[in-house]
């Protein structure tokens, strides 16, 4: 018999599936709103994280942890970590390159758009793995907390079961602040989404700016590796969300010494009156 999830971790799951729902929304309507940026470019974002990351990604990770070789990458946190940050910085920064070729094609040179190809892909990132998963935890929970989830482990058997006996008592036993850290861990995949969006689209943009393309991925591989090693080791999830804090922060500045650089005003910026007070309104991440 499994249960009960306490209420703190029903509340705490509750808020944090909202969030997976809203981040995206607010991310779309603050880029079109407030810069005008194109939804094409966001709606890519949202394609790439699905087909490279939930299709390509996720069919060659069960390939590879169904075979020997997986055995081998469990037991070894080092890795494992490496593993996973290589896979996911070589699907997800060459979808994104290749995207924000096509959305530069398609909608010309608007850097905004850069911004907005990043909200959609980390937004959707954000939609399933903390507003979709959480739902499926909020479910289980109602089911446990209500006395109805032997009718769902009544219709299983063997692994099957297995498998799900030991989801529902991580459930139960997960401390309830570790959810709403799955909050914070959300934005801040957001904010790097958005600044490698920004490092990649000047790489495609400008002539001598390959090397940028690179560092995105290196960025990208450095900071999954980092925080799956801290994970596979048993650091604290507090610990783990602080370096992933103190990691963003870092890429946010360089993507944005690098978009000061590199942005050019369309002319609505440039014509826009300028207060003695302020810097002329222009993206900013």
């Amino acid at each position: 018999m499994v249960g009960p999830v306490p209420q703190s971790s029903v509340i705490s799951i509750g808020a944090a599936c909202l969030c997976g729902v809203i981040i995206p929304i607010a991310l779309y309507i603050y880029f079109k709103v407030r810069h005008k940026a194109d939804t094409f470019p966001f709606v890519m974002g949202c394609l790439v994280f699905f087909v490279f990351v939930m299709i390509l990604e996720s069919s060659i990770n069960n390939a590879v942890f169904t075979s020997s070789a997986g055995d081998f990458l469990r037991n070894n946190a080092f890795l494992y970590a490496l593993y996973g940050g290589v896979m996911a910085a070589l699907f997800e920064e060459t979808g994104r390159f290749l995207m924000l070729r096509l959305v530069k094609k398609k909608k010309g040179p608007r850097d905004v758009n850069s911004l907005m190809y990043g909200a959609g892909h980390g937004g959707f990132e954000a939609l399933m793995l903390l507003g979709v998963s959480m739902f499926g935890n909020l479910s289980y929970a109602a089911a446990i907390n209500s006395g109805r989830i032997e009718e769902i482990t009544n219709t299983l058997s063997g692994d099957t079961l297995d498998q799900l006996i030991s989801t529902l008592n991580v459930l139960v036993e997960t401390p309830s602040y570790t959810y709403l850290f799955s909050i914070a861990e959300r934005i801040f995949a957001v904010a790097l989404q958005i600044s490698l969006s920004v490092l990649v689209w000047f790489a495609v943009s400008g002539k001598g700016k390959g090397y940028l393309l690179a560092i995105a991925y290196g960025i990208h591989a450095a900071v999954d590796f980092f925080t799956a090693l801290m994970s596979g080791l048993g650091v604290p999830v507090p610990a783990i969300e602080a370096v992933l804090g103190v990691m963003t922060v870092l890429v946010c500045i360089f993507a944005k010494k690098i978009w000061r650089s590199e942005h050019i005003p369309e002319p609505d910026e440039e014509e826009a009156p300028r207060s003695p007070y302020r810097k002329p309104d222009a993206p900013t991440l």
